[in-house]
């Protein structure tokens, strides 16, 4: 089986060591191996479960969710029903933030289309100051 190191893991990922660390600390990570070294090294598993794992925290799944689904993980298949409505449930969660955030993007859209408005009106209310001036 192929490993990663921390520094791997990290890289791939693009978040850093630290968090890695502390997602360990918090229980996300329950089964890193570590080398003769007592550096942590991180399966083809444990990268897949990684990869869930910042899906569900960039969807802002609290850290105590997550912990629940890592749990369930790692009790096995009879917890597949509970781990399913769970991600269901998340689903709809992040769905609904989703469309509240379109709408919000909505109206900075009218903001931007106002002032960008707003600021030509200026530059040719100054030209005609300036062609005015030059006839004077």
């Amino acid at each position: 089986m192929k490993y990663c190191s921390i520094s791997e893991a990290s890289a791939k990922f693009n978040i850093p060591e630290s968090t890695l660390r502390y997602y360990e600390k918090k229980g996300l990570l329950p089964l890193i191996e570590r080398d003769d070294a007592g550096r942590r090294l991180f399966s083809e598993d444990q990268m897949t479960l990684l990869e869930i794992i910042i899906y569900l925290k960039n969807t802002h799944m609290s850290i105590n969710d997550i912990k629940q689904y890592v749990d369930w993980v790692v009790e096995g298949d009879d917890t597949t029903e509970l781990r399913l409505e769970m991600l269901k449930n998340h689903k709809q969660a992040v769905q609904a933030e989703m469309s509240l955030m379109q709408e919000a993007l909505k109206g900075i859209d009218v903001k931007i289309t106002r002032y960008i408005k707003r600021i030509e009106k200026r530059k040719e209310a100054r030209q005609t100051e300036k062609i005015i001036e030059k006839r004077s």
